[in-house]
């Protein structure tokens, strides 16, 4: 579920979704759906990302990619859903997306 998106500068913006899968099985789709195997970047909390292109310093604030957060971690509820009553109440893993900047 979709649930907001920040500027992240350079005329690039990050986007956040709200998944009802655990981890695990929120960073299989993506190994399998980008056919890449992507880097774990912290175990704690379990943080993986997968890179979708080429970082350009030049004309990018950050290096487009999918990063998979783990809100359960440490028997945490997960991440609350922003619409108040609505299912699930919790995103136990929230999937950051970061496209590249559009070209100009």
């Amino acid at each position: 579920m979709y649930l907001t998106s920040y500027d992240a500068g350079r005329g690039q913006r990050f986007y956040l979704y709200g998944v009802p899968l655990t981890y695990d099985e929120t960073v299989s789709y993506y190994r399998a759906a980008l056919k890449v195997r992507g880097d774990q970047l912290f175990e704690t909390p379990p943080t993986y990302q997968f890179d979708l292109g080429r970082f350009r310093d030049s004309d990018m604030a950050f290096p487009p990619s999918v990063t998979v957060k783990d809100y359960t971690w440490g028997g945490g509820a997960g991440y609350v859903n922003p619409q108040p009553g609505a299912t699930p109440p919790r995103f136990p893993t929230v999937v950051q997306v970061v496209p590249p900047p559009a070209e100009r």
